[in-house]
């Protein structure tokens, strides 16, 4: 009994500094907005381009699902399959696209049922913004 309790003692001082520098390190303290736009990187280019997704009635769609292909490398061997879902508020973000892609990128979103396809060719229009109407047709 005394050996365990020893043990005990021994320990939780220890857990207590672990918590600690484990928060401190990870920035617990911050908190985060529900409302950040949230965002992916490619990690191939400079470029970017930003998504405002809404129904027929102009409200914003939550977790409406954006993809894109990035085709990059020797002869566009190298592929990278990127998906993002909007916010509450309807927006999402790409960045790190290509600057000069070989063919212009398409953007698939979809909410649903109901999709849609956007092109963007990034050498013409490196910093795009798109508001996506999504519709049943």
């Amino acid at each position: 009994m005394t050996l365990m309790r020893m043990t005990m003692t021994r320990i939780r001082p220890l857990q207590v500094i672990c918590a600690v520098a484990f928060l401190a390190i990870c920035g617990a303290t911050t908190t985060a907005n529900p409302a950040d736009v949230p965002s992916i990187d490619g990690g191939v280019g400079s470029c970017r381009a930003d998504f405002t997704v809404k129904d027929g009635a102009s409200k914003p769609i939550y977790d409406a699902k954006i993809e894109v292909l990035l085709r990059y490398g020797f002869m566009n061997m190298r592929k990278t399959d990127l998906q993002v879902g909007t916010n509450s508020d309807g927006k999402a973000r790409f960045t790190g696209l290509p600057n000069f892609p070989k063919k212009p990128l398409e953007f698939h979103i979809k909410s649903g049922t109901v999709s849609k396809t956007i092109t963007d060719d990034t050498s013409t229009n490196c910093n795009a913004t798109y508001d996506v109407v999504l519709t049943v047709h």
